[in-house]
């Protein structure tokens, strides 16, 4: 049978499954059995038990669970209250004030949960009562904590890069290097959003009512001071070659054990509540990524993502053309999935195409990853717009709105590193010329 006859069967199948709400992972696995039983001789069994053999035994793997159990441990410590009033007083006189400890907490955050939602949802519950007693723009509070909840996924430790260079064979270690600029670069374009929505709207805005001296507000950094050594310590030992991503997260669970410990928020239960937690999550995510392993070898026997790059190749695409159609994808697939779903469920098929165009595979995963930040923040399946809605009590179509802007701010960024490529590939390159 034609590729071009299997891969529309198999696209059939596979929404046909999503559909009847079965699980993304047996989805996956279903799919991939009808493609080899169906449009190849190949035995089935022996396929699915080898490429999910293989794919859960990657050493790189490892630090996906010992990254969320860190994340784990940190959501529930004092960190978001630490970094709320280490932060504040340092903020009051940017225009739009306090709005900006959800941006740079947000931040602070993302360096050590790898979680977009966590990540809200920490800041969130901290900020969104301080900022509304103050007398701050609710709309814009909201709209600051979906935009910058999404800096979780790029900012390293990110989970959601660990899973594309696990799936697209791409060193974690650049990965995770090549995510610092391009989330600094989105950390700026938020807060400059701030500011100008602030200097459009000065009468929503309260006056400030922290009052510290500069010493006092150095005195309040004490707070941040652990944290920040625990981001260093993790990241510069994989920028400098000390430690492998593992190691690094393995470090980073013994930090934050003692972070928790010393903030007197670490107890047997918190303990058991993490280590469960992390157990189930990363659980998921493996079941996903053996799912999305045997799809892509299903795939490659049926030869439609050989047919399709084939196809794609003969059109003559410009790389920003394909980059473009891509783009429109992935934010359609990310109204219906998480971000983790959208990866695993593309990479068979997309990165043959994006090979053949001769696009950067490590620049690739910067980007999408930027366009799955902009699904968390988009109707019907957002997951932030879930995590703020709880948090709020409004329905998802108000929060959806106040993220908006922030949505727009993305595409930008998604813009700018198409047009400016060294902003995610500079410093990668640099760790590789050492």
């Amino acid at each position: 049978m034609e590729p071009a006859t299997a891969g529309i069967v198999l696209i059939l199948a596979l929404l046909l499954f999503l559909g009847s709400g079965v699980w993304v992972a047996i989805s996956l696995f279903g799919v991939g059995v009808i493609g080899i039983a169906a449009f190849t001789g190949a035995p089935a069994g022996k396929i699915l038990a080898t490429t999910s053999w293989g794919s859960s035994t990657s050493w790189a793997l490892t630090a996906l669970p010992l990254f969320i159990w860190m994340a784990e441990i940190l959501y529930r410590s004092r960190l978001s209250e630490d970094m709320f009033h280490g932060l504040a007083p340092w903020l009051t006189r940017l225009p739009g004030r306090l709005m900006h400890v959800n941006i740079f907490g947000c931040g602070v955050f993302a360096a050590i949960s790898g979680s977009s939602a966590a990540t809200a949802a920490t800041i969130g519950k901290m900020s969104i009562p301080e900022l509304l007693r103050r007398g701050y723009d609710e709309r814009m509070t909201i709209g600051t904590l979906a935009g910058s909840g999404t800096l979780g996924l790029l900012i390293p430790p990110s989970i959601i890069l660990i899973v594309y260079g696990v799936t697209a064979e791409i060193s974690i270690a650049r990965l995770f290097i090549a995510g610092v600029l391009p989330g600094l670069m989105l950390l700026g374009l938020f807060s400059a959003t701030v500011v100008v929505w602030s200097l459009l709207n000065p009468g929503k805005t309260p006056p400030s009512d922290i009052q510290a001296s500069f010493r006092d507000k150095l005195y309040g950094l004490r707070r941040l001071v652990p944290v920040l050594a625990l981001i260093v310590g993790v990241l510069g030992s994989i920028y400098g070659g000390v430690a492998t991503p593992t190691e690094a997260a393995a470090f980073g669970v013994v930090g934050a054990l003692a972070l928790s410990a010393l903030t007197g928020s670490l107890s047997r239960q918190t303990f058991i509540d993490s280590l469960m937690s992390a157990t189930r999550t990363s659980c998921m995510i493996a079941f996903i990524l053996a799912g999305a392993a045997f799809l892509s070898v299903a795939m490659g026997f049926t030869g439609v993502p050989r047919a399709l790059a084939g196809w794609i190749g003969a059109m003559n695409l410009t790389p920003y053309a394909l980059i473009g159609a891509l783009t429109v994808l992935f934010v359609v697939l990310g109204c219906f999935l998480d971000g983790i779903s959208v990866i695993v469920l593309t990479t068979s098929v997309v990165l043959p195409m994006v090979r053949e165009a001769g696009i950067d595979l490590l620049w690739f995963g910067i980007y999408i990853v930027l366009v799955v930040e902009m699904s968390q923040i988009t109707p019907p399946v957002g997951f932030n717009l879930f995590v703020l809605q709880g948090l709020t009590g409004h329905n998802i179509f108000y929060v959806a709105r106040a993220a908006l802007p922030f949505f727009l701010v993305l595409c930008l960024a998604v813009a700018l590193i198409a047009v400016f490529p060294e902003v995610a590939t500079y410093l990668p390159s640099q760790m590789t010329s050492r």
